[in-house]
């Protein structure tokens, strides 16, 4: 397993944009497919974006596609989120995780081995 720490969170307007970082520990960080979920009060988790251990395949769930953007820098063993054009319904915890295997994309949480604590991400209207 790796550990995983994200960061960026943090309060924006509608409209507006932020970029998560997730940085992993361990020197295997490029055998790993690495993913985004949320979730917010009151409901269940759910699979933003993916991303293969390679980049070279992604995948985004239906509600962010054409908004956000997943990508990773394994030189930095770190994987980005790029979220723009945001929305009050986008306001959720953001964590990452990390599958390991050279797979592609993968969606199905359960399929994630580590996970790491979330950061806020808050939409204002």
């Amino acid at each position: 397993q790796v550990q995983l720490v994200e960061s960026g969170g943090g309060l924006v307007q509608a409209g507006g944009s932020l970029r998560l970082s997730c940085v992993a520990s361990g020197r295997t960080f490029s055998s790993y497919a690495m993913g985004w979920f949320r979730q917010a009060p009151g409901k269940e988790r759910e699979f933003v974006a993916s991303i293969s251990w390679s980049g070279a395949s992604t995948s985004y769930g239906d509600s962010v596609k054409g908004r956000f953007i997943i990508s990773r820098d394994n030189a930095k063993n770190t994987v980005y989120l790029q979220m723009n054009s945001l929305k009050p319904e986008d306001t959720a915890n953001y964590y990452c995780a990390a599958r390991a295997g050279r797979v592609v994309a993968p969606t199905t949480m359960t399929t994630f081995d580590s996970w790491g604590q979330g950061t806020q991400v808050t939409v204002s209207s």
